[in-house]
């Protein structure tokens, strides 16, 4: 046995329970003991989650490379209430191109058996059905692919790995027009542009809404310019008309702004480097060699591109003229602060509207309806923070929403609202600061174009344009409101020891060549919360103070580190980073932890599991 695998801790893996059953396997249920001789990577998501695609997309190559030896399971942990219905999940599957097995877990037994944290959270399990590694945040792949490549080896010697082909049974596709498409755009010809976004095109739709004019892009992922016929897209998502009656598209996971010659149909590249934002890269620049994050949503304000960057919770801007890209708001930090651009906290932007003197964006994470002004700071209408949602009509101060990922400029100076997770239209009005509801049993709307006295939605769930009479009144509803379904981490009132635990990949060492290689933030809702250790430091683990009178609230832990290959024999070694942001619910009970620990990437040597 070599030496990693001898100083590995192992810690038996409890079985896989979820309510909901399984996907992708062909109506077959599986246990642990049924994946026994496999590598199992448990992948914890929830499809709102843009740091959940992002590592669905790392793990793709992972799993064509080693597909004979390791099993990825996707264990679906609902955060909004509507991710807990299965239907949806079995939706999500389909629209991001899952193909592993999904464990369906909405009351989050198997969440809680793991003790897992955060969204995403990577766990490996052994062959034998021992947990050798836990990863949160993205950026772990390439250690967890070494980490593979040890078990393969140490296992392939024992006899106690199993080669062959795994549990995933794809779907039959469905014979839609479109499928699960997430923006549209109404063209000057009357016509509109849709992003078809799980079958990677843009689509012409006639005057109706519904008979296909042309395709744009091959159908397949891929992220290459050319001829409609010849250009491919990896889930498209926000359009935008420009000046010069060409349209800009945002290739969410090409990480990546298009430009699309209405004309003569050819696509070319914009902005982006089809390599995914990174804490140190670059933030502004030539757009062509600025590296993006996921970008959602675009819309032209103030004679710039404005694009909603959800993958790193931020408002860019693109200069169509200069051709440069820089950022406009956001920290990167998840949350909801207003202000100035550059102190605003936002969480994943997913739909734009400009006016002449506000852009609306519906940030999606915080179920909040916000606007920037003119001056670049940054207001919010409709929200309260990342863990309160529903669905509430009434004044903006108290009428909560769910999961918007769309957002309508209308003409009296409202706005539209597709309430996605709420399968609603809502409506803001500026003039009265009041929020109604427009339309109710939609399914996931997630845009809306104004055609005349009309509206017309994307109802990204039943795959198609609905075309709606905008509403004298607005339809009346029930109020309902939700919090987050993860129970509170009880902790102790007063000190509180955090620590975030990071071990290098093997290998690999923290880089410290430009600096401290880790750093970590803290804060928390309330601010109250926190007598004590909030702010950022280089030192992963921090003695916090919290105010006893305060008896629960919300610790926000946003943790990096980098490291590289340990070789003094290569003079450019490979080098990653790891990055995560908790959101971690807490109730202050007597006698209870006095020390939180979060798990980066490793395993806490204090898990008495």
């Amino acid at each position: 046995m070599n030496d990693s695998a001898s100083r590995r801790v192992r810690v038996r893996a409890p079985e896989l329970v979820g309510k909901g059953g399984w996907l992708n396997t062909g109506d077959q249920q599986y246990t642990l003991s049924d994946l026994r001789g496999r590598i199992v990577i448990l992948d914890f998501w929830t499809f709102c989650c843009i740091n959940c695609l992002h590592v669905l997309d790392e793990l793709r190559e992972l799993e064509e490379r080693h597909r004979d030896t390791v099993v990825v399971v996707g264990v679906h942990s609902p955060k909004f209430v509507h991710e807990a219905e299965h239907q949806a999940v079995v939706d999500a599957v389909e629209r991001y191109g899952v193909e592993h097995p999904v464990l369906d877990d909405p009351e989050l037994a198997t969440w809680k058996q793991y003790a897992v944290r955060a969204w995403p959270t990577l766990v490996v399990i052994d062959p034998e059905g021992y947990v050798v590694a836990q990863h949160a945040g993205e950026g772990h792949v390439h250690a967890i692919e070494r980490l593979v490549d040890e078990l393969e080896a140490e296992h392939e010697a024992k006899g106690t790995l199993r080669r062959g082909d795994g549990p995933y049974v794809a779907p039959e596709p469905e014979p839609t027009v479109l499928r699960f498409p997430g923006k549209a755009l109404l063209l000057p010809s009357g016509t509109f542009l849709v992003s078809d976004t799980t079958r990677h095109q843009l689509v012409e739709l006639a005057e109706d809404g519904e008979s296909v004019l042309r395709r744009i892009g091959t159908g397949a992922r891929g992220f290459t310019d050319g001829p409609a016929e010849q250009a491919s897209f990896n889930e498209p998502q926000g359009l935008a008309l420009l000046d010069d009656g060409s349209v800009v598209v945002a290739d969410t996971v090409n990480h990546a702004l298009r430009r699309l010659d209405l004309a003569s149909g050819a696509v070319t590249t914009l902005a982006g480097t089809g390599r995914q934002w990174m804490q140190g890269a670059p933030v502004s620049g030539p757009a062509r060699e600025v590296d993006l994050s996921s970008p959602w949503d675009v819309a032209l304000f103030g004679g710039r591109v404005w694009i909603a960057m959800a993958g790193v919770h931020q408002l860019w801007t693109y200069d169509p003229a200069a051709r440069t890209i820089r950022v406009a708001a956001g920290t990167t930090n998840e949350g909801l602060v207003d202000g100035p651009g550059a102190e605003a906290w936002f969480a994943q932007p997913s739909g734009l509207a400009a006016t002449a003197d506000r852009l609306w964006l519906a940030d999606s994470e915080t179920s909040a309806l916000r606007w920037v002004d003119t001056d670049g700071a940054v207001h919010t209408a409709v929200g309260t923070g990342l863990f309160d949602f529903g669905h509430r009509d009434g004044e903006a101060g108290q009428a909560l929403l769910q999961h918007p990922l769309g957002v309508t400029a209308l003409p009296d100076g409202s706005v539209a609202v597709a309430d996605t997770y709420n399968h609603a239209l809502r409506r803001y009005d500026p003039a009265t600061g009041e929020v109604t509801t427009l339309a109710t049993d939609l399914r996931e709307p997630s845009d809306a174009v104004l055609v005349g006295d009309d509206i017309v939605v994307v109802e990204s769930a039943r795959h198609r344009l609905t075309r709606l009479r905008l509403p004298e009144e607005a339809v009346r509803v029930e109020a309902v409101a939700h919090r987050t379904r993860r129970a509170a981490t009880e902790v102790a009132p007063g000190r509180l020891r955090l620590d975030v635990i990071f071990q290098a990949p093997a290998g690999q060492k923290l880089d410290t060549r430009y600096g401290p290689s880790t750093r970590l933030l803290v804060s928390a809702t309330p601010p109250e919360l926190l007598l004590k250790g909030e702010g950022a430091d280089s030192d992963l683990s921090r003695e916090l103070e919290l105010d006893p009178a305060v008896t629960e609230g919300v610790l926000h832990v946003s943790a990096m580190a980098a490291s590289c290959d340990d070789d003094p024999a290569n003079e450019y070694p490979a080098c990653h980073v790891h990055q995560q942001d908790w959101g971690v619910p807490v109730r202050l009970v007597a006698g209870a932890a006095d020390r939180l620990p979060l798990v980066l990437a490793g395993l806490d040597a204090g898990d008495a599991r």
